[in-house]
């Protein structure tokens, strides 16, 4: 039997990198998937590639309407919401602490943060509680455990997430619901290839050069897929991780170890 036959699932930043690969896994797995992300091109391109146990919307998650209204539209065409993925994220912009603006700052938590609680509040509000059932899953990242120079804003809003995921377990696991953090070191993405390819030039040195120092700074000597990373949420947001829950797991390669 497929893990999510007959369940729901909302997957935000399901535009490129691993909201796209997720949904799918999901919906393989028999889960009928709620796309959400700003670009809706995009994301209508990802949802068209699942079929008709997709649906893509355009939501900007730190807007409380647009949160509600995604989640309405999970409620009326399949009536529940069994699994909310938090995978909406923004990288902000690199810079010193000195350097560091209020807008970066907080335009940066909004995203990477508090959309986590907004879409958390609201799927437990509209389905998860009556139900007494449901799993949260967050995404940090390695930043959010010793934080990365140039990343107050991004590692800060990591971090929090961390703890948020913890006080949202320990809130709701009377009602039988279960949240827990995927937190992922480098994943080999669009964006990570970008951000190699800023440092090599800001350093004079090539791509490859960069890219080989990341993979040999960690046990392993790889980087994370996308496929990596869905792995590891499935498997939490399945029935197989039901004692799980408050926990930031590690899928890094090794770079953070506990």
């Amino acid at each position: 039997m497929k893990r999510f036959e007959g369940k729901v699932a909302i997957v935000t930043g399901a535009s490129t990198g691993l909201g796209p690969i997720m949904s799918k896994m999901l919906a393989d797995e028999g889960a009928k998937v709620v796309m959400a992300a700003r670009r809706v091109a995009l994301v209508e391109q990802a949802a068209a590639e699942i079929g008709e146990a997709a649906l893509a919307l355009k939501a900007d998650v730190t807007n409380e309407e647009d949160v509600a209204a995604m989640v309405e539209a999970a409620m009326s065409r399949w009536g529940q919401v069994d699994v909310m993925m938090n995978n909406a994220a923004v990288p902000g912009t690199d810079k010193y602490i000195w350097e560091q603006t209020v807008d970066n700052f907080l335009n940066t938590y909004k995203v990477d943060c508090m959309a986590a609680m907004l879409c958390s509040r609201e799927v437990l509000n509209r389905s998860m509680m009556a139900r007494r059932t449901g799993v949260i899953i967050n995404f940090s990242s390695g930043a959010g455990w010793d934080g990365l120079e140039r990343k107050s804003h991004y590692s800060a809003a990591k971090g929090a997430l961390r703890i948020l995921t913890k006080v949202i377990a320990k809130e709701v696991g009377s009602y039988g619901i279960r949240c827990n953090c995927v937190v992922p070191g480098s994943i080999d993405t669009e964006l990570l290839r970008n951000y190699h390819k800023r440092i090599a030039g800001e350093r004079g040195v090539s791509y490859e050069e960069v890219r080989a120092e990341a993979a040999a700074a960690v046990p392993l000597h790889t980087m994370s897929t996308p496929e990596d990373i869905a792995n590891m949420a499935i498997f939490l947001a399945s029935d197989q991780a039901r004692t799980i829950t408050g926990q930031s797991i590690n899928v890094d390669a090794g770079y953070y170890m506990v």
